[in-house]
């Protein structure tokens, strides 16, 4: 919890010390006014008192009232500010560390439980500043300043008293300890519940084609139940915490007047009042320590959660990122070029290796495409140039640089990347394709369109409602497979790079719109790099250079005509699409 405090700013700072002072007012406003109790009983019993003094305690009890309400609101306003702008200033930092984050440690967390730790789990932090932390303050501070008000005034009512805190304390450790683990629980729950909504949701149209909405529902309800299980079961531990404190602190009025009924009887005739006074006193002071730990119980009721969020959040933004930023940011002599020197990879917690000795160059302008079987690690090659992961061994070196070396946001203004899956993100077409700045600033609308119409997006963009400035739904639920891709495509064109990356971003295309965009692209960016992964045959057959894998090893570089002599995994592929006719260009 610490660790979130200090992502509070200067005046969030101030704002909190305002707080606690108020806090403090608000006790000593609060616990001056028994005082003020025993001095009017001690008047209303003495024969010949003066009616103004009794009236002139009622009113500075009266203040003291006033003044305490005024502090209560002053001290809510302050940390319910502090608890706002620490959630948006946690809330920043987190979604700038997962920004930051390399794709192993995103699949370590999950998509799910990155969403929970940024939004449940911070809300469970801003709860319990914004109530929590005042009556962490206040409890401690009420209990100690009553105790040393009633220290000495009777060692009975003090036993008796003694006697309840004890008990308050071993009911509240005994649920506590029970109840603490079982937080953590509700957390991995709520990221499960998360995880399953989310995937149902992403494949809607699966679940419908196969009938599988009860299948879901019952995947779905397992989890629900088993969440709703376990917040029973704290919920009803928590709930005895207030029915006991309750018993506790109307038990201890009875023994403390008990008490005093007893001594009363015993004493001289001259110290009846003035014991009758101080068991009033005494009473309410006694009353304020009980409702000092009625207050801890309530905040142990929101700190355990919250230290368990607290935990969580930290777990993000303390873990080390893997792919460090370089220092090189300067202009290169060479343009467009990628090299692959002994690269070898596996990803992380895998024990065999993905690629294994990969080696190949390719220059300014050039064409080069990589096939293979499925799983031979073709996807994995090429995300290792814009280091979506560093190679295990080897070296990626792009326009002579390593890009190790490379500011990560340097690399990536020299890449336009279409990714197997093409993303769409909630807004127009405009701003799809004209996603991100690349360096440059805001993109023209002559760009823009031009983009569009190199992706062959031109005619069914210009058939939309508003046409460029048409609603694009999150996700490109309002448009076709295939338009998403070549919106994705336009978007990486409108970047002007020096290296395409096309990660089998042509799958959704018919013949003759693929080739129709291959050759429009390299009209219009013929001095442009392009990487392209693919499976059919059809779509690479004319480029530079063919890089053929299989499980991990380059086994064939070559045109398309020398891999037909010289590669039989290239042969293998080739026949089992087209025919001989068809591969004799």
């Amino acid at each position: 919890m610490f660790k979130i405090l200090k992502n509070l700013r200067g005046r969030d700072v101030a704002f909190l010390l305002c707080g606690i002072l108020l806090v403090v007012a608000q006790i000593g406003l609060e616990l001056k006014m028994p005082d003020y109790m025993s001095t009017i009983t001690k008047l209303v019993q003495t024969p010949g008192s003066d009616m103004g003094d009794i009236m002139n305690n009622g009113g500075w009890m009266l203040l003291c009232a006033l003044g305490s309400f005024v502090a209560t609101v002053g001290a809510g306003f302050f940390f319910a500010t502090v608890s706002a702008r620490l959630s948006m200033n946690t809330r920043k930092k987190l979604f700038t560390k997962i920004e930051n984050l390399g794709m192993h440690e995103i699949k370590k967390f999950s998509t799910s439980s990155l969403i929970t730790r940024s939004t449940n789990d911070i809300t469970q932090v801003q709860m319990f500043v914004a109530m929590g932390a005042q009556m962490l303050v206040r409890a401690p501070l009420t209990a100690a300043w009553a105790i040393a008000k009633i220290s000495g005034k009777s060692w009975q009512w003090s036993t008796a008293t003694g006697i309840a805190v004890v008990f308050l304390l071993a009911v509240m450790i005994t649920i506590m300890s029970i109840v603490v683990p079982r937080f953590r629980i509700v957390q991995r729950l709520t990221d499960r519940i998360n995880g399953v909504t989310r995937e149902n949701l992403t494949g809607i149209r699966v679940v419908r084609a196969f009938n599988a909405e009860n299948y879901q529902e019952k995947k779905f309800d397992k989890t629900n139940q088993e969440l709703t299980r376990t917040q029973l079961f704290n919920e009803r531990l928590l709930s005895f915490l207030s029915p006991t404190m309750y018993f506790v602190m109307n038990g201890l009025t009875v023994v403390i007047y008990t008490i005093g009924a007893y001594l009363i009887t015993a004493a001289a005739s001259g110290d009846k009042l003035t014991i009758f006074s101080d068991m009033v006193v005494f009473s309410s002071y006694a009353m304020h320590v009980i409702m000092s730990f009625l207050m801890v119980a309530i905040t142990l009721m929101i700190l355990p959660r919250a230290q368990v969020s607290a935990n969580r959040i930290n777990e993000v933004l303390s873990t080390e990122i893997s792919i460090k930023d370089g220092t090189f940011d300067d202009k290169t002599a060479e343009r467009g070029s990628v090299e692959f020197r002994n690269v070898s990879f596996k990803y992380p917690d895998a024990e065999d290796y993905l690629l294994r000795d990969v080696s190949f160059s390719v220059k300014q302008g050039e064409t080069v495409a990589f096939i293979g079987s499925t799983g031979s690690g073709k996807s994995t090659l090429i995300n290792l140039v814009p280091r979506f992961y560093d190679a295990t061994e080897g070296d990626v070196f792009v326009d002579g640089v390593n890009v190790r070396d490379y500011k990560q946001s340097e690399l990536m203004n020299r890449i336009g990347y279409v990714p197997q899956k093409a993303i769409m993100f909630n807004g127009t077409v405009t701003s799809n394709v004209a996603y991100g700045d690349n360096g440059r600033g805001k993109k023209s609308d002559e760009i823009i369109k031009k983009a569009v119409r190199v992706a062959q997006a031109k005619n069914f963009v210009e058939k939309m409602d508003k046409q460029y400035d048409a609603h694009i739904a999150q996700g490109g639920t309002n448009v076709s497979g295939g338009q998403k891709q070549r919106l994705a495509i336009a978007r990486a064109i409108a970047r002007e790079p020096e290296i395409y990356i096309f990660d089998d971003s042509f799958s959704a295309l018919d013949y003759k719109t693929d080739a129709a965009l291959r050759n429009e692209l390299k009209k219009y960016a013929s001095d442009a790099t392009i990487l392209i992964v693919a499976q059919r045959i059809g779509t690479i057959m004319h480029a530079d250079k063919i890089v053929v894998l299989d499980e991990g090893k380059c086994v064939g570089i070559g045109t398309h005509k020398e891999l037909m002599k010289n590669c039989d995994v290239y042969r293998q592929i080739a026949f089992s699409q087209l025919t001989q006719e068809e591969l004799d260009v």
